[in-house]
């Protein structure tokens, strides 16, 4: 993973279409842009209105309310071939609704495949927003609502950059281009890969684009180049047959949640790197990271000391990094005075790059069991897992990409890691080996995706549809 210069169509391999030297198909493309973007804004504010959310405790109607929305403005844009389709859980209930648009590639020309997700993660407590979760609200420069980042402007970026190549180009445009808009990633896209299986050839392509990703920062684009893996699962510590008065029996034995809390803090030695012996980590990353913006990125409270040792890039990108996010206890205001027999808790922990998930999770089961606190019982239940992703920097494709956002930004583009996971991304790469995958995204570091008060810079936004634009125009003349 490394930083990088802008690339220009001089040293990309192949033929330079005719035009991208000049600044007129690049300019016919902004224009086109600018024509649409209020109808295309207006589109993701009614997107955003939506609360289409695919876990099980929520209503199923916005969520296919949704997919029809998709839909419908796929079909404006004069694709044809437009369809909502679904595969069955394992448990027999139907998965998130896919909306899949289609326009064949003519002889000779290449397919790309647009993917983003229509469904979004649930509001969480409304009193932290600023304004009503799904209602898209414009202010200073963003747009706030609850999927206008993640993952609603992906989705009106693939659209809206399609149109401009579309009218740009006119019949001109043989690219095939083949829309995949998911319903069900913020829930674990639990059916993804029968899905891909079922229609395998639907959505075969030469190049894929995940808008699903973060740009550096305002104004610097980025193509991720590396996402870590993901494992999770559970770590259930029991001492005691039964809770026991804390009066008659403390001392002796020591309570469940405390040898729990022993048990947790074996994970990272004193520095804060990840104690858990086996798991790969680099520290190769050369894109700097300061300390200061990390910090205000993450809303680090004075006085903490961060964790770990090496680059900060390294330690979002490139090291295991590990996490308790749940903790089964009594709670504070219901507790009463007794030795607790047993607790649980439940961690996630991301990989890094080249790491095998399922040689992770035994590495965290090993380390667990070596140290029971007290010979305490411990029990480890291992979760759902995913695989790392680094993509080939070296392809035709990515070196367009970088081209393409540096082109429409006016500014270096970056390549960068991403510490978070997107672990459909390997069932794509399995499926379709030969596939050339970019990771792009509309996202910044204040996008505060997941979280109250999520948003989307409209500059930003703008250009991101022009990049996406300048790729369709330059993959029509093949790779």
């Amino acid at each position: 993973m490394t930083s990088s210069a802008t690339t220009t169509p001089d040293n990309i391999d192949g033929p330079t279409p005719l035009g991208l030297n000049s600044n007129s198909v690049t300019d016919d493309l902004r224009a086109a842009i600018d024509r649409s973007y209020d109808a295309t804004l207006a589109h993701l504010k009614e997107l955003v209105a939506i609360p289409g959310i695919a876990w099980p405790s929520f209503d199923r109607a916005p969520l296919e309310r949704s997919a029809e929305a998709v839909a419908e403005l796929l079909r404006a844009t004069g694709l044809e071939e437009v369809q909502i389709l679904g595969c069955d859980k394992p448990d027999g209930t139907p998965g998130g609704p896919a909306v899949v648009a289609r326009r064949p590639a003519a002889d000779g020309k290449p397919t790309i495949l647009l993917y983003a997700h229509h469904d979004v993660q649930p509001a969480g407590d409304e009193g932290l927003w600023g304004s009503a979760p799904f209602t898209a609200v414009e202010k200073d420069g963003r747009l706030y609502g609850r999927g206008a980042a993640d993952d609603k402007a992906g989705i009106m970026a693939h659209i809206a950059a399609y149109a401009a190549a579309s009218e740009v180009l006119g019949a001109g445009l043989g690219l095939g281009v083949t829309f995949f808009i998911e319903g069900e990633e913020e829930a674990g896209s639990p059916t993804f890969r029968p899905f891909l299986e079922a229609h395998r050839d639907l959505l075969r392509a030469d190049v894929i684009v995940v808008a699903d990703s973060s740009n550096w920062k305002v104004g610097v684009p980025a193509l991720t180049t590396s996402l870590r893996g993901l494992v999770d699962g559970t770590i259930e510590v029991q001492v005691l047959e039964h809770a026991v008065h804390s009066g008659m029996f403390g001392g002796p034995v020591l309570d469940a949640p405390t040898l729990l809390s022993r048990l947790i803090a074996t994970l990272h030695d004193d520095d804060g790197n990840v104690a858990i012996q086996g798991l790969v980590a680099f520290d190769n990353a050369t894109v700097e990271f300061p300390e200061a913006d990390y910090r205000a990125d993450a809303s680090v409270l004075d006085g903490v000391r961060l964790a770990g040792s090496g680059s900060i890039a390294s330690r979002l990108w490139t090291k295991p990094a590990l996490s308790i996010i749940g903790f089964d206890a009594p709670a504070v205001d219901v507790a009463s005075n007794t030795l607790l027999p047993r607790a649980r808790a439940k961690f996630s922990l991301r990989l890094a790059p080249g790491q095998i998930p399922e040689e992770a999770m035994e590495a965290v089961r090993r380390h667990v069991e070596m140290h029971a606190p007290f010979g305490a019982k411990v029990t480890f239940t291992p979760g759902e897992s995913g695989n790392p992703f680094q993509t080939d920097t070296s392809s035709a494709a990515a070196g367009l990409a970088m081209w393409a956002l540096g082109e429409a930004w006016g500014v270096q583009a970056v390549e960068t890691g991403i510490g978070g996971s997107i672990p459909f991304i390997a069932d794509l790469t399995e499926v379709y080996p030969d596939v050339q995958i970019l990771v792009t995204g509309v996202e910044d570091p204040d996008s505060r995706a997941h979280s109250a008060n999520e948003s989307l810079h409209l500059g930003d936004f703008r250009k991101a549809i022009l990049a996406e634009a300048l790729l369709l125009s330059r993959l029509n003349d093949g790779l």
